[in-house]
């Protein structure tokens, strides 16, 4: 059956949105963005933005699961595993299996790891001149972003 709109494939490929008009693309693109605006201030933290991520979460609740940590992060343990690694190198976390149940992995965060704490302000304060936004814009496009990607994952879900 046809589109009696749309009768031809050329005319069809003519209606096609351009990379532009993507909203997954303007999203991908404004996360590689975001990852250039990140890497100074993050630099002299000596931090990536994954392992940055990590601290942030672990900031916020210390001393959790792998697993539970993971799920913050929307990471598997594939990846969260060599990030957490080499966070423990870096002497910022401490990871240890759970007493109660051996298969559980404890991160929690190592003094310097809680010092460090104290450059986030500074990072922040960079991230959100770079936005040239006021942190209204900023929590609003968040909350934004936050509705469409639980959209999103209920989706997938149903696929």
């Amino acid at each position: 059956m046809t589109d009696p709109i749309v009768s031809t494939p050329e005319a069809a490929c003519a209606r096609l949105p351009g990379l532009d008009d993507f909203l997954c693309f303007a999203v991908y693109a404004t996360g590689l963005a975001f990852n250039r605006a990140y890497k100074r201030p993050l630099e002299r933290l000596g931090l990536t933005y994954p392992q940055y991520l990590v601290m942030v979460a672990l900031w916020e609740e210390d001393g959790v699961a792998v697993g539970r940590l993971g799920e913050r992060l929307s990471l598997d343990t594939n990846t969260l595993t060599p990030l957490l690694k080499r966070l423990e190198a870096m002497d910022l976390v401490v990871r240890r299996r759970a007493v109660e149940d051996e298969r559980r992995v404890l991160v929690s965060l190592s003094d310097k790891g809680r010092a460090l704490a104290e450059a986030r302000g500074e990072v922040m304060r960079c991230i959100v001149e770079a936005t040239g936004m006021s942190l209204a814009e900023i929590e609003r496009i968040a909350g934004d972003m936050r509705r469409l990607r639980a959209n999103l994952e209920r989706a997938a879900e149903t696929v």
